[in-house]
Order: C-alpha cells, then sequence, then structure tokens
C-alpha cells in the first residue's frame, strides 16, 4: 500500500502509541495528511514543542464521545487507527460509567464516523485484557473489539473495512509497570503482586510497526495477534533492580496471574502464520475466510496464553527493552 496519497487519522493521538505512531509515519511513510486527533490541548502542544510539527500534520482537538466532531475530522479521511481509551483498571474500576462511555460508545462513534464518512479502513487496538476479562476495562475492550468486528456487516456495499490489532503489555507506556520499577529501585525496594504472574511483553514500536502492516494486510472483521514473547514479572523486577528486596503485596482486584491473547473458543476460528495469528470471526456472512488458505489452523484445545507460550524474554533481552526508559529515568533525575 502506498502511504503517500492516503489521509490517515489517529485517535488518542497524543498517547505513548499514538506519539510513536506519528514519529515512524513521518520519517518513513509520508502520508498526504496526518490527523492527531485528541482531547488534550498540552499534549498536543507537547508534541509539537518536541519537534513534530510538519505542514502535512493536523492537530484536532476533539473528544471520541462528540460524534458530530468526529464526522467534522473524519471528513476525506482514508485510514483510521483507532488507539483512544481510558485503559487505567482501577481508574476504570472506580469511574465505571466513564469507562463505558469512551471505551464502547466512543468505538461505537468512531464506527459511525468511519461509515458516514466513507472511510476505506479502521483499525482499532485492543489488549489481552479483552481475552475472558476479569475487570472492566477488559470488559469495554471487549464490547469495542466485538462492535468493531461486527459493523462490517453494516458497510453493506460501502468501502469501509474494520479491524482489530490485540497485544500485550507495551514496555514503557503509560501505566507500564517498568517506570514504576525503576523508581522503586532508588528506595531500594520493589513492589510484586504474586511471584508466578507472567506477561506478554512488546516494545511500542513492534507494536506501531504490526499495527501499519495488519492495516496494509486486513480484509476487514479479522483480530489481528502478534507472536511475542512472555517474562515472569519476578524476572522483570530483577532485570531492573538485581539488588533491591522485593516486597508482595497481593493480586489486586481485577488483575490475573497469567494473560491470555488468544482462548480456546476463539483459537477455532484463528489462523496461525509465521508471525501473528488471526482470528476470523465466527459465521459472518460478509467474511471471506481468505486467511484460512494462508496459514495453519490451530490444535484442538489450544490457547495462547503468557504462561504457556513458547518463546520467554531472557534477562539480557528484558534489559535491551527497559533500556531507553533507563536513559530517560536518568536525564530527567540530572
Amino acid at each position: 500500500m502506498d502511504w503517500k496519497d492516503k489521509n490517515v487519522l489517529v485517535t488518542g493521538g497524543t498517547g505513548s502509541f499514538g506519539r510513536k505512531f506519528v514519529e515512524i509515519m513521518m520519517k518513513e511513510y509520508q502520508p498526504e495528511r496526518l490527523i492527531v486527533y485528541s482531547r488534550d490541548e498540552l499534549k498536543q502542544h507537547e508534541m509539537r514543542m518536541a519537534g513534530l510539527e510538519h505542514p502535512k500534520l493536523r492537530y484536532f482537538i476533539g473528544d471520541i464521545r462528540d460524534l458530530p466532531r468526529l464526522r467534522r475530522a473524519f471528513n476525506g479521511v482514508d485510514i483510521v487507527v483507532h488507539t483512544a481509551a481510558l485503559k487505567q483498571v482501577p481508574a476504570c474500576e472506580y469511574n465505571p460509567m466513564e469507562a463505558v462511555k469512551t471505551n464502547i460508545l466512543g468505538s461505537s462513534n468512531v464506527v459511525d464516523a468511519a461509515l458516514d464518512a466513507g472511510v476505506k479502513k479502521v483499525l482499532a487496538l485492543s489488549t489481552d485484557k479483552a481475552v475472558n476479562p476479569v475487570n472492566l476495562y477488559g470488559a469495554t475492550k471487549l464490547a469495542a473489539e466485538k462492535l468493531v468486528v461486527q459493523s462490517n456487516a453494516y458497510a453493506g456495499g460501502m468501502v469501509t473495512r474494520l479491524s482489530c490489532v490485540r497485544y500485550g503489555n507495551v514496555v514503557g507506556s503509560r501505566g507500564s509497570v517498568v517506570p514504576l520499577f525503576i523508581k522503586q529501585r532508588q528506595n531500594g525496594e520493589i513492589t510484586l503482586t504474586d511471584t508466578r504472574m507472567t506477561r506478554f511483553l512488546i516494545s511500542l514500536e513492534q507494536g506501531v510497526r504490526f499495527v501499519i502492516r495488519c492495516m496494509e494486510d486486513m480484509q476487514g472483521g479479522e483480530v489481528f495477534v502478534p507472536k511475542i514473547p512472555s517474562t515472569k514479572m519476578v524476572d522483570l523486577a530483577r532485570a531492573i533492580a538485581p539488588d533491591a528486596k522485593i516486597r508482595m503485596i497481593g493480586i489486586r482486584p481485577g488483575e490475573k496471574l497469567h494473560e491470555v491473547l488468544i482462548s480456546e473458543d476463539e483459537a477455532r476460528t484463528t489462523v496461525e502464520l509465521d508471525d501473528m495469528f488471526v482470528v476470523q470471526p465466527a459465521a459472518a456472512l460478509w467474511f471471506g475466510y481468505h486467511w484460512t488458505d494462508k496459514g495453519n489452523p490451530l490444535p484442538e484445545g489450544y490457547h495462547y496464553a503468557s504462561d504457556n507460550n513458547g518463546e520467554w524474554l531472557s534477562q539480557e533481552q528484558i534489559r535491551q527493552l527497559v533500556q531507553p526508559f533507563e536513559l530517560h529515568e536518568m536525564e530527567s533525575s540530572r
């Protein structure tokens, strides 16, 4: 796909993903127009001051809860990357309707605006917490996933196609445990909820490049899942602070011991490729199932979880992943 003649919009464009997406897009792909859509004017100003300013780059103030504003922003847009969400688990638990309004109703607005404006492709970001959810954040993201995928039925003869990307914890993103561990290291003590806990880990750049690839390959209706390594949280803590004491504080409400990226039920319609899985919708008349011939079916009873993963990060690989945030912390403390 040639991005140079495409008008691209990213919701939540001032977040961790959005910012890295803008950096890579402007440096390597140079779309005709790239719109950062977000509700925080300060973060947009900070992006400009950090050098993310270009004649083809636009900054739109707007909330995905505001359907008329979305319709205005989507005018003439070819591609939408939908990243805007409330993602902090405790905040979503304490403010449940706010999470529903943003993550579910906001995603519905994105779909409606895309259909109305004739956007060609919409790719929404999801999370491993949407699989077998145990907290409200995961439940809202599951609902958003279903909404985005099934909205292909509404597209009918229109050009709009909608898909999702689902992956695990992004190292160093806002809310990530990595900056917390780095700060706690200064006090000589790191807090862990459970020594058995495992997580999928992916870098921000890996996440962005995977999304760009899926945007190019999507037909509409897929949930794309990258193959990414797992780590034990205790290993992550030891890699960041090998000399610190580890204090156990117990699993918090809404937290899992292990995360799942593909459930056993989803596996029946999932195709495995070399470096990713494609979850196809079950019994959808509008879906062509063309991925079936491009990969292999999964075995009966399969599920892709952070504790049964075949790929695990070594201590050296963990240190390489967290190194950029170590350097950032050192610069900030000067």
